[in-house]
């Protein structure tokens, strides 16, 4: 069977996960963080080429102050800690969004962990950090407005200018929690993706719950926006 050369996923339910053993929400990112390396490794295994993780949105700056510099402290240990032990397994690491509203100290570090995964094989891992789908849209048209040396806007021409540039579209979406929306997620991108809606919370969404997913996008027919051949 198949297997999605990209898959895109809201880890969303981190919050709700903690609210439920009634602990700090705080308690539901640290515990969601373990599920990252999880899900990366599982899909480096299964052959996955491309793996997408939205784990911090434009939005989400509007959050509680005590959340925001919990998650902000979060990473900066991720990016000392997991993050170069992706590196050990051959993981090219590479962070998409606004860097502008980012402390110096995460955004060095950002730039280190690129250019030390540059060159690896195994899988590519985008980390959307400070991103939104209609962010990168603009960002995209202003880049090309920019250049100055185009008479009109072309679907090719704004492709190569979206920070996930050369990636592939995603094949499989999945979003976590039982939200069914993708919330500014990867919005040109995601033009013909699947989309998978679990109810299960991020924290527990394990290996099982992927191949679960993945079973579901081997079921399904993609048509690209033409018609059946039923209806022909």
């Amino acid at each position: 069977m198949d297997i999605p050369k990209h898959i895109a996923i809201i880890m969303d339910g981190n919050g709700r996960w903690a609210k439920k053993r009634l602990l700090p929400r705080v308690a539901g990112h640290a515990r969601g963080v373990k599920r990252v390396k999880e899900v990366v490794e599982h899909c480096s295994d299964l052959g996955v080429q491309y793996l997408t993780l939205f784990a911090f949105g434009r939005e989400n700056w509007k959050r509680p102050q005590e959340e925001v510099s919990f998650l902000m402290g979060l990473l900066l240990e991720q990016l000392n800690k997991e993050f170069i032990r992706l590196h050990e397994k051959d993981v090219k690491i590479r962070f998409i969004g606004d860097r502008s509203r980012l402390e110096q100290i995460i955004c060095d570090k950002i730039d280190f962990i690129e250019k030390l995964t540059l060159n690896n094989k195994k899988i590519n891992l985008n980390i959307a950090l400070d991103y939104s789908g209609s962010y990168d849209i603009i960002q995209a048209v202003n880049a090309i407005i920019d250049e100055g040396k185009h008479k009109s806007i072309t679907k090719q021409l704004l492709e190569k200018h979206l920070l996930t540039y050369p990636d592939p579209a995603p094949d499989l979406f999945i979003r976590t929690s039982g939200e069914m929306r993708i919330s500014n997620f990867m919005l040109w991108q995601m033009a013909y993706t699947e989309l998978y809606f679990t109810s299960k919370l991020w924290p527990d969404f394990n290996k099982k719950a992927l191949d679960e997913a993945i079973h579901w996008f081997q079921t399904r027919e993609r048509r690209y926006g033409m018609i059946s051949e039923q209806l022909e």
